[in-house]
């Protein structure tokens, strides 16, 4: 589909309170229910609108209608931005697409793309597109902070390209030697390393003849990159991300935010490319709507958010988008910064989190910082979503606001609803939905979906309200991480977790849940260091074992501990014994990934020990908060 995408009809937002919220077109948030034996099917009462057949349709709409206006920009070494505009685009993705093409790449010998968002990663991911070659972004994080370098061996194994891009050739220099074979072409923008590389000038500066017609050809189903999957549960998979599924899921954006339409969106983000989030969601909003992304190289991990920072104190987002860790550090500093809340404010219409649950705390003070120095409320949404969807399935367009509120279906995506293990497992189709993952074999494909072609998510969702399903969803953890405890109790961890994490800000980074098969549930405690040391008015130089064993640290823990059991209802809601971790997870073991998600299932394995020790009868752990404090 080719025509250009349909207007939704638009529906003002609306919330009982004595500030009004800044004025925003969200879409319709009605959905349509239904019943068939034990499963729910729900979907979007207005179908989506047209769409394109390729992602690079609208690079060239863009040049059209606004050649000059600013497609991505970066702040130089010289400390000013430096854009490229859709016109300028559309000529160096034809250059770079023809080099592709000559070097008679494919699907199965597609370029990689090691360092992370750049202004050479952007026009290379465009160029491999509009040459029809699948490019993959792989975490940088595999390259410059693992040791074993196992995930990207995994990658490159898996992929076989064809062509590796890494924008600093000395930083990558090592991960390049240790996983690429001197048969496959290494393209770099600077730095040198011992091996013979190719300049990216080069690709830049080759002549567009042939590639035209190529690109003109290539259908909606062909691949336009592979993302990797976290691997929450086992090693990384490769989804072929299509034209159709990237172009799909931006109109259903679209008509989600047809806020969109009206003013073309501006994005100050950080967020990473290798992952749908940041790479098809927010990218995605920016091309498809003839907007603009500056690239944010801070993030919300230390030091590094004073960049974020300083780019938010120059430009002014129309929508912002975050993890909710990024949006706890961003409402502490706009209760400080007036510079910041002034350009901040000055248009933003939407706020957005995704990565994880933002807690009810974090969304009480944003909401707070919002109304008292803006004057106006700024709606927060979120969604569900995932890579193997493009991302996109549900919106909180619907009448709840709060944590744990996913939402409604969002037009075109259908969701099944089916009991698995006594929970409802979400289930996913549309035209944004992969197909397969890539070089898997047919069992483990056939595996991800069900009898009547669903994707099979593994997230658990409930209704806000059994007797109106309409309202929508509320999300009920990953059925995966539920267990049992000795009695046959189940635990479900997800709601627990989220609780903890919310009733423990701001000192709590994340919380893996224990007692598998054991008497009662624990809790392994990943704590906010700098937060906790400043509670116990520790200096810089104290370590992260004095810290977690500061008594004003393991004071609050343990109020923190009664007051979440005062509000349980039976054993499988209460914590019984809580551990404060001094080491952090580990990326090379898998126990988070680079975007900060924690995979309880790795924490469990690689830290057995720990959770032995603490549920063990026969003795009380020092290190161990017990419930009451009593010892036991």
């Amino acid at each position: 589909m080719n025509a250009e995408p349909t207007q939704p009809r638009v529906e003002p937002v609306i919330r009982e309170t004595s500030v009004p919220y800044r004025r925003v077109r969200i879409g319709s948030a009605a959905a349509s229910v239904r019943r068939q034996g034990d499963a729910w099917y729900l979907q979007a009462s207005e179908p989506i609108g047209a769409y394109p057949a390729r992602l690079t349709d609208r690079l060239v709409s863009g040049a059209h209608a606004h050649p000059d206006r600013w497609l991505v920009a970066r702040r130089g070494a010289d400390g000013e931005w430096v854009g490229i505009s859709y016109a300028q685009m559309l000529e160096r993705a034809r250059s770079i697409g023809q080099a592709l093409l000559e070097r008679k790449l494919s699907a199965e010998r597609p370029v990689v793309l090691l360092s992370g968002n750049d202004l050479e990663h952007f026009q290379l991911a465009l160029g491999a597109m509009w040459a029809g070659v699948p490019y993959a972004p792989i975490s940088p994080a595999y390259s410059l902070i693992s040791s074993d370098y196992g995930k990207l061996r995994h990658a490159i194994e898996l992929l076989t390209p064809g062509l590796v891009f890494a924008a600093d050739g000395d930083a990558f220099a090592a991960a390049i030697d240790a996983v690429v074979s001197d048969d496959v072409e290494v393209v770099t923008a600077y730095g040198s390393n011992n091996r013979a590389q190719t300049p990216f000038a080069e690709l830049l500066n080759t002549p567009a003849t042939t590639v035209d017609a190529v690109h003109a050809a290539i259908e909606p189903d062909a691949i336009a990159k592979f993302l990797f999957t976290s691997g929450s549960t086992k090693r990384p998979k490769a989804v072929p991300t299509t034209h159709r599924m990237l172009c799909s899921n931006q109109q259903m954006l679209l008509e989600t935010f047809p806020e969109f339409a009206h003013e073309p969106p501006v994005l100050v983000d950080w967020l990473p490319w290798n992952h749908t989030f940041g790479g098809s969601h927010n990218v995605g909003i920016a091309l498809y709507n003839g907007g603009t992304l500056y690239i944010d190289d801070g993030k919300p991990v230390g030091k590094k958010f004073d960049e974020t920072l300083r780019n938010l104190r120059e430009i002014a987002p129309t929508i912002y988008f975050n993890v909710p860790k990024g949006w706890e550090e961003l409402a502490s500093a706009l209760e400080a910064d007036a510079q910041l809340r002034a350009t901040f404010f000055s248009r933003v219409k939407v706020y957005f989190f995704a990565g994880a649950g933002l807690s009810q705390a974090a969304w009480d003070r944003l909401e707070r910082v919002t109304e008292q120095y803006c004057g106006e409320r700024i709606r927060i949404m979120a969604g569900l979503g995932m890579t193997e969807t493009s991302p996109s399935c549900l919106f909180t367009t619907g009448p709840v606001m709060g944590a744990g509120y996913v939402g409604v279906p969002a037009p075109g995506c259908e969701v099944k609803l089916a009991p698995v293990s006594g929970k409802l497992e979400a289930r996913f189709r549309g035209p944004h939905v992969m197909a397969g993952y890539w070089r898997m074999d047919e069992e483990n494909v056939a595996g991800s979906f069900d009898d009547e072609g669903y994707y099979c998510s593994g997230d658990a969702l409930k209704f806000v309200d059994p007797r109106k399903p309409e309202l929508g969803l509320l999300f009920d953890g990953r059925i995966a991480e539920d267990f049992k405890l000795s009695s046959g109790t189940f635990v479900s961890v997800g709601p627990m977790r989220a609780r903890v994490v919310s009733e423990g800000a701001p000192y709590v980074q994340d919380v893996v849940v224990t007692g598998m098969n054991r008497d009662d549930v624990g809790a392994l405690v990943f704590p906010r260091l700098d937060d906790c040391r400043r509670l116990a008015d520790l200096p810089a130089s104290a370590s992260a074992a004095e810290i977690v064993a500061a008594p004003a640290v393991r004071a609050f823990f343990t109020g923190l501990l009664a007051r979440l059991n005062r509000k349980s209802t039976g054993g499988a809601t209460t914590i019984a014994r809580l551990r404060l971790l001094d080491v952090p997870p580990s990326l090379d073991l898998g126990e988070i990934t680079d975007k900060g998600s924690i995979n309880q299932r790795a924490v469990l394995t690689h830290r057995a020990n720990l959770v032995e020790t603490m549920h063990d009868p026969r003795q009380a752990d020092p290190a161990v908060i017990y419930a009451c404090n009593d010892g036991l």
